[in-house]
């Protein structure tokens, strides 16, 4: 070859290499439904960072309900401050709103986002009227190594009648629209200003299938609220789910040809595979070195169930109120069991993290008959099982579709009129009450297990009283 060849040659290699287009990966770290379990953020700290180190084209994002569930975390003079301390030192980008996020009140969370997160917040779902709490962004996009992102966040609306689950209380003065149609106006503003689009969701994974199944701008959907393990296609959308409690962490590989995404891979992993940074885990130690809290105040004498801490919840709720009947929804008990053995303090407001207040009434068979029923076929997540749970036995009785259409009470009298008690959670939002006399009292579900670990032993009933006869034909 001669020269003139070799220099035609090598000048056609460097313009085919430079009309290439360029291949590079964008990695998305995700994380959700914390719920103030700082424990792992050391292990966490490790894995960004180890990221970080290998790669500039990087986000780390959370997709809400960021506290309450841990007492270290939320019995502080700031609640729900020393999560959002450690995700600044992480060094989070974007985040949305979570249902429990709001569990201090809006204005408590308006404190929070002026005052000291460093990260941005996101949702397109929510308006407010209130002074108290400012309406945050829809979406916002960032530029990573020459690769604009939008990210984009919706928060539920589909437990509380139009607002997340929670009190009520909580969300007077706000708006939140439908998060699917929300999410579905925000692609089509930024589908054509942004190379990648992401979708932090606190609406579960159950709506995200259903907005996967008609919207399919999102390369990628981070999930929450839902508690799952997830890594899944949904009509060729990614979609993940980290489980909770930072147990995991979402690694997502954006692979782009030039601006253009070629493919995603998702994986969730252990946050136990990383070791400890000691800054944060001296910063974590410093947390929980709370003599108050830790201080043991009572003995278990036998590991309780999530059933039997139900059971011993409404026990204590019928003695405090001399009452006759109690229920007690299984959403607030947020521990899996209670272990064998000395209790402090803090166990006692992780296992009821909502200052939960006992509520009274006055009702007959066929009124908490109407309460079970109407609770049992509603189309939430809280639908279609055993949610009020008591020591007074019933049975709901089904359809073959699964439709409520009867409750029996074994123990009680048709037409007598009994004195109930119930949390006040049930008592303000729950459909289908009917009753005579009611109140929510100033007694704490938080306060009754404190007395009743200082005054003895406790043995737990973990014993399932209510049940479920299906397929009754009519």
């Amino acid at each position: 070859m001669n020269s003139t060849l070799r220099t035609l040659v090598a000048a056609l290699t460097l313009l085919l290499a430079a009309c290439t287009p360029r291949e590079q990966t964008l990695v998305v770290l995700s994380t959700n439904d914390m719920h103030g379990k700082i424990q792992r953020f050391p292990q966490l700290y490790t894995a960004v960072e180890a990221c970080r180190d290998t790669t500039a084209c990087m986000l780390l994002v959370d997709a809400g309900d960021r506290w309450t569930g841990n007492a270290y975390v939320d019995k502080v003079p700031v609640a729900g401050l020393p999560i959002i301390e450690l995700m600044n030192r992480v060094g989070y980008d974007v985040v949305t709103l979570g249902n429990h996020e709001f569990d201090f009140g809006q204005a408590h969370l308006g404190r929070i986002l002026d005052e000291y997160v460093d990260f941005e917040v996101v949702c397109a779902n929510i308006e407010s009227d209130t002074t108290s709490f400012k309406p945050v962004a829809p979406y916002t996009i960032l530029e990573r190594e020459g690769v604009k992102i939008g990210l984009v966040g919706v928060i539920t609306n589909y437990e509380g009648g139009g607002t997340p689950a929670g009190n009520k209380s909580s969300y007077v003065g706000l708006r939140f629209s439908d998060p699917q149609q929300a999410a579905v106006r925000a692609a089509e503003e930024l589908r054509g200003k942004v190379d990648v689009l992401i979708l932090l969701s606190h609406m579960g994974h159950d709506r995200d299938f259903e907005l996967l199944a008609r919207e399919s701008r999102y390369d990628l959907v981070v999930s929450g609220h839902t508690h799952e393990y997830l890594d899944t296609l949904v009509c060729g959308t990614q979609l993940g789910q980290t489980y909770k409690d930072v147990r995991n962490v979402g690694i997502a590989k954006i692979h782009l040809r030039g601006k253009r995404v070629k493919g995603v891979e998702y994986e969730n992993v252990l946050t136990t595979a990383y070791a400890p940074d000691s800054t944060l885990k001296t910063l974590v130690e410093g947390y929980y070195a709370d003599e108050e809290l830790n201080r043991p105040i009572g003995t278990m004498q036998q590991t309780a169930t999530q059933v039997g801490l139900a059971n011993w919840f409404t026990e204590l709720m019928k003695r405090r109120t001399q009452s006759e009947v109690a229920f007690y929804h299984i959403g607030g008990v947020r521990l899996d069991s209670l272990e064998r053995g000395g209790v402090g303090t803090a166990t006692v407001y992780d296992l009821e993290p909502f200052s939960t207040r006992v509520a009274t009434m006055k009702m007959t068979p066929s009124q908490m008959r109407k309460m079970l029923i109407t609770k049992y076929n509603e189309a939430t997540r809280e639908g279609h099982r055993i949610d009020l749970h008591s020591r007074t036995p019933y049975t709901i009785c089904c359809t073959e579709a699964d439709e409520a259409v009867d409750v029996k009470f074994p123990t009680l009298k048709e037409g007598r009129t009994y004195r109930v008690a119930i949390t006040d959670y049930a008592f303000k939002n729950y459909n289908g009450l009917d009753y005579t006399e009611g109140e929510i009292t100033d007694h704490l579900i938080t306060d009754l297990m404190l007395e009743a670990l200082r005054r003895a032993p406790v043995r737990p009933d973990n014993e399932q009283h209510a049940s479920i006869r299906p397929q009754i034909r009519q």
